[in-house]
């Protein structure tokens, strides 16, 4: 027996070490909250964004999804962290380090983003509805938002955390339908691995705008707070996380390589097509939708197929996801029962505001007139001025040696992570004030 194999206590007895196919159990008992996170941030709104960076400047935006994926994994493995640590969620953590009056403030302004967040999930099915109205035509918004809204609502309340877990891993697998619209329009893989790996940047506001905005779509505020609830609600403690720190680089890289693949459907179609097509005849883009309609006639309807079913699927797992992160934190911070592993009786509030925000949600998209886009643009709005918040309450939680004892930042960490908060907060900012401006570019 060498030392790899066992070591020897105070007492004389041997503990062996786990075995490689008990570690491997291990890691796929923690697995989950950081890849369910990760991907569920690629939502309407993130899918639009880079399908719009493709559409208007092709390849040349792909090199910064390297840099993004490095501060995503900084933010999420900080709130893992917490979770594993203090077996708290962040509202909890803020509510107890920074007051009821704080939390009362940052949290009632992010329900009301995440309510415009829900809203334009459920924008998102019924803007894939045209698509899959071609092969099934009853599938009109009219009858696809009020189905998503019920799938959604009935995932979540009929079974405990393993089985929601399970749908949400599920829900992560069809984002492979990006991979595959990708593979079918024939991309020239040569330059696109090009543009990745060498810096490119055109110094036009349309393109600075655009390369805001995806950045700004990758970390969402309510994000850092299903995370660590997750963490939480899953039972991960010290002993198993590092494991769990693998989980949360998996859905990290996993997440930026599909936005990856919808950049490069997007470029590889629209982008030439408008080059070959000339001002007169471009494809307009309003939407996520608009792609996967235009890649139709381009690459053919099964493409634009696959694209509509990737949209469907983030629509609907973001809409399980926002409101579940919304209940998560509302109820930490106020000491309300809360978990998807408590019944409906246990739990009022916890499933009145997760049904609430369903119903709103979706009621706002088949309403006749009602203004959708004034709510989403004012929920974006909001999310941009409480990131930076919620980043800079998070990196003081946990520098924090009462509360993380020696699992604080180490200083090259702390460096990373507040250049990040600056680099975020800042072009945030620039993103939020451009936004507010009149249309110029």
């Amino acid at each position: 027996m060498n030392a790899n194999d066992a070591t020897v206590g105070a007492t004389g007895a041997v503990a062996r070490r786990p075995s490689r196919w008990r570690t491997i159990l291990m890691f796929f008992s923690v697995i989950g909250p950081g890849i369910i996170t990760a991907n569920a941030d690629n939502d309407v709104g993130g899918i639009t964004t880079y399908s719009l960076a493709g559409a208007q400047f092709g390849y040349t935006m792909l090199w910064m999804l390297v840099p993004i994926t490095v501060a995503l994994i900084v933010v999420q493995e900080m709130c893992a962290r917490m979770g594993a640590v203090t077996g708290k969620g962040l509202a909890d953590l803020i509510r107890e380090n920074f007051g009821v009056r704080v939390t009362f403030c940052v949290l009632l302004l992010f329900v009301l983003g995440d309510l415009g967040n829900t809203a334009s999930e459920f924008a998102g099915v019924a803007s894939a509805a045209p698509i899959f109205q071609t092969f099934v035509p009853l599938l009109s918004k009219y009858l696809l938002v009020p189905l998503a809204a019920i799938f959604v609502a009935i995932v979540v309340t009929r079974g405990n955390y393993r089985v929601v877990e399970k749908i949400f891993f599920a829900f992560c697998a069809v984002y492979l339908a990006y991979v595959a619209s990708a593979i079918i329009v024939h991309p020239p893989w040569k330059e696109v691995l090009g543009q990745t790996v060498l810096p490119h940047f055109t110094p036009t506001n349309a393109y600075v705008l655009t390369a805001v905005a995806v950045i700004g779509t990758t970390i969402s505020p309510w994000m850092q707070f299903y995370i660590q609830s997750a963490v939480v609600e899953k039972g991960i403690r010290l002993e198993n996380y590092p494991l769990s720190r693998i989980d949360v680089v998996t859905g990290a890289l996993f997440t930026d390589i599909i936005a990856f693949f919808i950049i490069v459907s997007s470029a590889a179609t629209i982008f030439v097509h408008n080059l070959r097509a000339g001002a007169h005849s471009q494809i307009a883009i309003n939407d996520a939708g608009d792609v996967a309609a235009a890649l139709v006639p381009l690459a053919g309807k099964y493409a634009g197929l696959l694209f509509a079913l990737g949209l469907l699927n983030a629509a609907v797992f973001t809409a399980s996801i926002l409101p579940l992160s919304t209940a998560y934190y509302v109820c930490e911070a106020f000491g309300f029962e809360s978990g998807v592993e408590r019944r409906l009786r246990e739990a009022p509030i916890f499933y009145g505001l997760y049904f609430s925000l369903i119903v709103i949600g979706a009621g706002l998209v088949i309403i006749p007139n009602a203004p959708l886009l004034g709510i989403i643009f004012y929920s974006q709005v909001l999310n941009g001025v409480l990131l930076p918040i919620v980043l800079v309450l998070m990196l003081l939680l946990i520098n924090n040696r009462r509360l993380m004892g020696r699992y604080t930042n180490g200083l090259l960490f702390n460096a990373i992570a507040w250049a990040t908060v600056v680099i975020v907060a800042g072009l945030t900012l620039v993103s939020t004030v451009q936004s507010m401006l009149p249309s110029g570019h």
